[in-house]
């Protein structure tokens, strides 16, 4: 029982960091460096941590001398393709062709597919009260998205769409496969890989934006942001969700994505760049019911 509360604190801490993470990125991109050039730079610092990490922690002693089967190399791979290159690659290049209101609620449909790849592909069962959670925190995402009236209209907004979506398809099918590493192999066993071939993928698409990123006129408010992304944003959302992975399935994992908007929202009122309404109280009343049906452990 505490194991399985301990997964859902920090799958709420993730749900925090990204939440956080939507305002700290807005400063950084695209004003001082590219989509593409941010996404390499992010990768590759978070595989530097997760390697450093590995190494300290063997020579320790704390995670076990395990290699990773032949059998498993091409699921380390897709790993690699869906959660780091694909997710990441169609997310910024789709959100910078349609409008943010279209990819967020775009974005929050993850859950649902993920319920349905699970069911699918690991004969994960379907509970009425776990399916009225993921509808129930969809319809108060939803609303506390479209309650921003943003009226920012994308230059493609069919291509931009299409590929956020492509985005939260990748996310899903990440999360089963890492669920299936998860069972046989410690994280630090196959997370440095997934995130080295991962560098390899996006290395193509962000060398040249890369190169252009003017890091002698940085000061130490971007330099923060940077770190930030890198060390929390992803190194240590992503050891959480395979942590978390151990002891809860792949939709209630990502059930916790409708959490993002709401902790953004609050860490945004609390800088004084947004106010709280009405809407967002129903909304936010909305996600936090639907969140706690769909963690809700059957009896």
């Amino acid at each position: 029982m505490q194991s399985r509360v301990a997964a859902l604190a920090g799958a709420t801490l993730v749900s925090i960091i990204y939440g956080v993470t939507f305002t700290i990125a807005k400063d950084v991109m695209p004003a001082h460096i590219q989509p593409f050039g941010f996404i390499l730079i992010r990768v590759a610092g978070a595989c530097l941590l997760f390697w450093i990490t590995f190494f300290l922690l063997r020579f320790f002693g704390k995670i076990p001398k395990e290699k990773l089967s032949q059998a498993d190399i091409p699921v380390v791979i897709s790993a690699a393709f869906f959660g780091v290159a694909l997710n990441m690659l169609t997310f910024f290049k789709g959100l910078s062709y349609t409008s943010p209101i279209s990819a967020a609620v775009l974005m929050v449909s993850t859950p649902l597919i993920v319920m349905i790849l699970s069911a699918i592909l690991l004969k994960e069962r379907i509970n009425l009260v776990k399916s009225v959670g993921i509808i129930l925190g969809l319809a108060g995402t939803i609303l506390l998205i479209v309650g921003k009236k943003a009226v920012v209209v994308g230059s493609n907004e069919n291509l931009g769409n299409l590929l956020v979506f492509i985005n939260a398809l990748s996310y899903g099918f990440y999360l089963i496969i890492v669920k299936k590493l998860m069972d046989k192999y410690n994280a630090f066993t196959f997370v440095g890989w997934i995130y080295t071939i991962g560098f390899l993928m996006v290395l193509p698409f962000g060398f040249n934006e890369f190169q252009q990123v003017p890091f002698s006129a940085f000061d130490f408010s971007i330099w923060w942001k940077i770190v930030f992304i890198i060390a929390g944003s992803t190194y240590l959302t992503y050891l959480l969700n395979l942590v978390t992975m151990r002891k809860l399935s792949p939709t209630i994992v990502a059930v916790f994505i409708y959490l993002q908007p709401v902790f953004a929202a609050i860490f945004a009122i609390g800088l004084g760049k947004d106010a709280l309404t009405t809407d967002k109280l129903l909304a936010g009343a909305l996600i936090f019911i639907g969140v706690a049906l769909s963690v809700k452990k059957k009896k």
